[in-house]
């Protein structure tokens, strides 16, 4: 299926394309000098929204899930990827440990450690698979959906080290990682057991939402932004976003919200100065979202500063608290970027993969509850895989710059990977 830009492709947004192809020799050139200056994290998602004079990442996961949602043609670039960040962190690495989320009654997600675990595998490590939940004492086997099914096992620490037991005899430990990959993005905190390490962990501990900000992640791209922007000699707001921070916000205490209302009024006048400029006949709105975390928890649309004075209680009790139930004090107030893609019915934004600093595929996030200005991370998304034909990283400099592939999937990895340097760089700096 291949997705539907609903507005005409012409003004900012196509000259962008256009810019991105030509000088396609000079952005690689200029990437090359940023990955030898970076130490690039492990795996990383970037979502971004095109809404055709615009397009932005809105959020960098760096603990991806979805790589079940991957086009299964990609598992060559995937497999290729994983063996050259491993040879960079560790090459003597025989073994990985790979550590979940603990939902695990959620079997598509558990679908995506699978695939990880496949995508390890087929670089040559030994993979097996450790859980944190206390329940999981013994080894417990779980089939997934798709026929295939993994072994969640106790982890045990020997040290500084973190080791399985033997599963064949139930007693002593086989299993002594060089690596510890991290598909937890430790939201609740980092637990003991997973400190102090003397292994390799990836991403690090400091990857985790218990310590990392959106707005610092934001205020990295914003510095990338600008410098890439000078390279093409395009203004840098095509492709950032404008975002404010509000913090010692309590929502079911009714606290902070005039310091939040001044920020929101201040992106949207930011925005309706850039829209003016531009021509954009669309109501600017911004995207109010907690400051740490994923999963699309504590997200709201505001169109004007009073709607966050006047909310209900249920719209207070859904901002407070984020995933693993922590208290929501803190929140990006980020420019929000309309997604006019779609693919059938559905609002669509595209999702962008990279593995070290390759880009490895994606897939669109589409809903047909949500409507264009609206997050659409949220229950009764689903994913299209087939839309990416193409993995962002070919472009075809004798098509026309509006080629759904592979040229616009180009223009979404270049923008993808400026978010990996802004993640890089946002590490660096704890």
């Amino acid at each position: 299926m291949v997705p539907h830009l609903t507005t005409a492709l012409n003004g900012p947004l196509l000259d962008l394309e256009q810019r991105i192809l030509t000088a396609q020799p000079a952005i690689e050139h200029w990437f090359r000098s940023q990955w030898l200056e970076r130490t690039i994290p492990f795996y990383t998602s970037v979502d971004l929204r095109n809404c055709g004079f615009k397009l932005a990442p809105v959020d960098t996961n760096l603990f991806p899930g979805g790589f079940n949602n991957l086009n299964p043609d990609f598992l060559p670039l995937c497999v290729q990827a994983a063996q050259s960040a491993i040879e960079k962190i560790c090459p003597e690495a025989r073994g990985v440990l790979l550590i979940p989320e603990n939902h695990t009654r959620n079997l598509f997600y558990l679908e995506n450690v699978a695939q990880i675990a496949l995508i390890l595998k087929q670089a040559g490590l030994m993979v097996r698979i450790g859980s944190l939940l206390p329940d999981i004492s013994r080894p417990t086997p779980i089939t997934l959906p798709s026929g295939r099914s993994l072994t969640l096992e106790p982890l045990q620490r020997k040290g500084n080290r973190l080791t399985l037991g033997d599963p064949g005899s139930g007693s002593g430990t086989s299993f002594d990682p060089c690596v510890v990959l991290l598909n937890n993005d430790l939201s609740a905190g980092v637990p003991h057991i997973l400190q102090n390490l003397e292994q390799t962990v990836l991403p690090p501990l400091e990857a985790g939402w218990s310590t990392r900000r959106k707005s610092h992640h934001f205020a990295e791209y914003d510095r990338i932004a600008a410098e890439f922007a000078v390279l093409l000699d395009i203004d840098p707001w095509l492709i950032n976003p404008y975002f404010s921070t509000c913090g010692e916000i309590d929502f079911l205490a009714h606290t902070g919200e005039e310091r939040l209302a001044a920020q929101v009024d201040g992106i949207l006048h930011k925005m309706r100065l850039k829209y003016a400029e531009y021509g954009v006949k669309d109501a600017p709105f911004v995207i109010v979202k907690a400051d740490a975390g994923t999963y699309g928890m504590g997200v709201m649309t505001v169109k004007d500063a009073g709607e966050v004075r006047g909310l209900n209680r249920k719209q207070r009790n859904k901002m407070a608290v984020g995933k693993e139930g922590m208290q929501v004090h803190d929140v990006l107030v980020q420019e929000g970027v309309y997604t006019f893609e779609s693919i059938g019915d559905a609002v669509a934004e595209p999702v962008v993969y990279m593995v070290d600093h390759y880009v490895v595929g994606g897939f669109y996030r589409v809903h047909t509850e949500r409507g264009v200005d609206e997050n659409l991370n949220a229950p009764g998304m689903r994913f299209v895989p087939q839309a990416f034909e193409s993995c962002c990283a070919f472009p075809n400099p004798i098509c026309h710059p509006g080629d759904i592939m592979p040229n616009r999937f180009y223009a979404y990895g270049v923008v993808a990977r400026l978010a990996l340097l802004a993640a890089a760089a946002e590490l660096e700096a704890r």
